[in-house]
């Protein structure tokens, strides 16, 4: 337990506003001699999408971020005018974080507001959870959110709209021409 102390207590704090300040094979690295094999192989193969069954960590996070997604992609449908099945296990506070990102000024902004909704349920969960594999299991995956955050790039984006708008503009111009 005492391995798990240091740990814990050296891990910088992770933040949805902030850049990630350690790597995932940072942090395995740091976690492969406190912790036990079985916890240790948790932490290589968990992902922000895991579904191992066996941790319950792991199944309440599986359910609240695929209720997540689920709720999104329900709305997406709907938005587009597809059909969507009606679906009795909608959660109030899920419907009010999807409508939030729906309702953002850009995808950037509408993703953030998914992870910081993301991070506030794994917080939930680790709650009074202090030193122990709960608190691992949380980082881990927040740090796995982060990750994918970090592939977001807003010059890039803003560079492929660009090059997309400007060739439907150009096709919308053609076909203008044409007639």
């Amino acid at each position: 337990m005492a391995a798990y102390y240091y740990l814990i207590s050296s891990l910088p704090t992770l933040r949805t506003d902030a850049p990630m300040p350690i790597s995932y094979e940072e942090f395995l690295r740091q976690c492969k001699s406190a912790v036990n094999a079985n916890t240790y192989k948790t932490l290589c193969t968990l992902d922000a999408n895991s579904s191992e069954s066996g941790i319950s960590f792991v199944k309440q996070w599986t359910t609240f971020n695929g209720a997540l997604m689920n709720e999104l992609n329900r709305r997406r449908k709907e938005k587009f005018g597809k059909k969507v099945e009606a679906n009795s296990d909608r959660n109030s506070e899920i419907e009010k974080v999807v409508n939030q990102a729906l309702n953002a000024q850009n995808p950037l902004e509408a993703e953030k507001v998914l992870l910081d909704a993301q991070f506030s349920y794994l917080d939930s969960l680790v709650n009074m959870h202090f030193f122990d594999d709960n608190v691992l299991f949380g980082y881990a995956v927040k740090l796995r959110l982060l990750e994918r955050q970090n592939v977001f790039d807003t010059e890039k984006g803003k560079q492929e709209f660009s090059g997309l708008y400007n060739s439907i503009h150009q096709q919308i111009m053609n076909i203008g021409l044409e007639n």
